[in-house]
């Protein structure tokens, strides 16, 4: 066996364990974020909550993409590939499209942030968390020429966003309840970078040329 697959099936096996450990993190802090989410009327916290399920149903897909590669070249699993691209660039149109409907109301109706102490320590724990996931993704990513997976880092991006809205916007309205609504807006403008990335993504896998590389993305 040579080394360069020998090096590819080491990549394989953290794409793996990356994946598993983000849907083990994520469907903890999705249960726990909609139930805090429940008890206190939180509907950004309970809507963080099913962010969090997003992502676990976008790291389930990478599992699917990588859980019978045997270390082959990077082309040989292209179909597999441009599917799991197409369904998490899918994935995070949603996740952009959910963020904007939750944004809303707030907006219309003057309502502030959530400054319950569950929703502090949950996003303050998911940014620490899903910081390393992030950057270890990339790497993998980086390594394997694999889109999709650098799809699954944008779901871990677009995690980390939604956890800094959560926590800034808390924070922000501790300071001055007159900046009420910098959580909405702030949740209206991520929702716009969030259907960006999903819609490269998503595009991307149609195209005839689609390679399985990470370059894939541009024309």
């Amino acid at each position: 066996m040579t080394a360069k697959r020998l090096d590819r099936q080491r990549w394989i096996r953290a794409a793996l364990a990356l994946s598993v450990a983000t849907m083990l993190f994520n469907l903890l802090e999705g249960l726990v974020s909609i139930r805090f989410g429940w008890e206190d009327h939180s509907v950004a916290l309970a809507g963080f909550g099913v962010d969090s399920l997003v992502e676990v149903a976008s790291a389930a897909l990478i599992y699917w993409r990588f859980r019978r590669d045997r270390g082959q070249e990077a082309d040989a699993g292209s179909r597999k590939e441009r599917l799991a691209t197409r369904g998490i660039g899918g994935m995070l149109l949603a996740l952009a499209l959910g963020t904007a409907a939750g944004a809303v109301p707030p907006l219309l109706h003057h309502a502030p942030p959530g400054t319950t102490l569950p929703g502090l320590v949950i996003s303050a724990v998911s940014l620490a968390v899903m910081f390393m996931l992030w950057r270890a993704k990339l790497r993998t990513a980086s390594a394997l020429d694999s889109p999709a997976m650098r799809s699954d880092a944008a779901c871990s991006l677009a995690c980390m966003r939604l956890s800094s809205v959560i926590l800034l916007g808390s924070l922000l309205f501790w300071v001055s309840p007159r900046l009420w609504w910098c959580d909405a807006a702030a949740a209206l403008l991520i929702s716009v970078l969030i259907a960006k990335e999903g819609l490269e993504g998503f595009r991307a896998s149609f195209r005839p040329a689609f390679s399985g590389g990470c370059g894939c993305g541009h024309d």
